[in-house]
């Protein structure tokens, strides 16, 4: 497949380098390997954080549509007692969802059958109507639940998804801070536990770029070289392209209301982009 994007060259060739001796590279590698080292500590510490936040009981009976009928929060647990839901940006009026949760969603796949081995069950919603949903999973190849929360107040009491009317005021409540966002829909990851007795718990929800770490692809290309290659585009995910489009440049919605319009809305692009606000 070819992987033209249409998008102008980056300037953001490496920079120069010091030729030096293995001897030297050795050192050098061995002083970066002490700082991974420690930014891997960080991060063990940092999860058994988030291990221990409090839990807030979910008194809603949200109710979503599904292609076997209309379900439960608690019936998208699947029998399992851990359940991750992607809020993935797919608006009622959208002919597609947005590129950058695609980019995202494309990583799920080969986790599955790995996630439910350890008691985790990974769901997709948005509030695009099922028709819509299916037809877009079925382009794509994808094999994880997605449903619809069309008529329910999921998204925004999760803060994925805005009214008109908080979109005019120039700020929402996105990513625990009211900041400028582009579009009425956000991406985020919330995750649930239900107990013995059937009660449901809210654990954790992160926003912006706390979902990078559910883009592999990011983790490579932060090894190579030219790293991400960014830094010249109007916004960090201006090159993302649907998987089975980049030979094309195609999109189905003309006025891609997913991403910024301009650069100087870049601050909150839609996707997982690296903005300051979305940190």
């Amino acid at each position: 497949m070819s992987t033209n994007t249409n998008l102008p060259e980056s300037p953001n060739l490496p920079r120069e380098h010091a030729i030096v001796s293995p001897e030297q590279w050795i050192a050098a590698r061995q002083a970066l390997l002490k700082k991974e080292k420690e930014s891997t500590r960080l991060l063990d510490e940092l999860s058994a954080e988030r291990r221990q936040l409090p839990w807030v009981k979910v008194t809603e009976n949200y109710v979503f549509d599904a292609p076997g009928g209309p379900v439960s929060l608690a019936d998208l647990f699947a029998g399992r007692n851990q359940l991750i839901i992607y809020h993935f940006m797919f608006g009622p009026d959208w002919q597609e969802g947005c590129p950058s949760c695609s980019f995202v969603s494309d990583h799920f796949g080969g986790a599955l059958p790995h996630l439910a081995a350890r008691d985790v069950t990974l769901v997709a919603v948005s509030r695009a109507p099922l028709a819509k949903i299916a037809a877009f999973q079925k382009r794509m190849g994808w094999r994880f639940q997605w449903v619809s929360s069309a008529g329910s107040d999921f998204n925004a009491d999760f803060h994925v998804s805005f009214t008109a009317e908080e979109m005019a005021q120039g700020k929402v409540d996105y990513n625990y801070t009211l900041q400028e966002f582009p579009s009425a829909e956000a991406p985020g990851l919330s995750v649930f536990y239900k107990d013995a007795a059937g009660d449901i718990f809210h654990t954790y929800s992160t926003y912006g770029r706390g979902l990078e770490s559910l883009m592999s692809t990011y983790r490579i290309l932060d090894m190579v070289p030219k790293g991400r290659d960014e830094d010249q585009l109007d916004f960090s995910m201006a090159w993302v392209r649907y998987h089975d489009r980049y030979d094309t440049n195609a999109f189905a919605d003309a006025d891609k209301p997913y991403w910024p319009e301009t650069a100087s809305t870049a601050s909150a692009s839609c996707g997982c982009g690296s903005a300051e606000a979305q940190a």
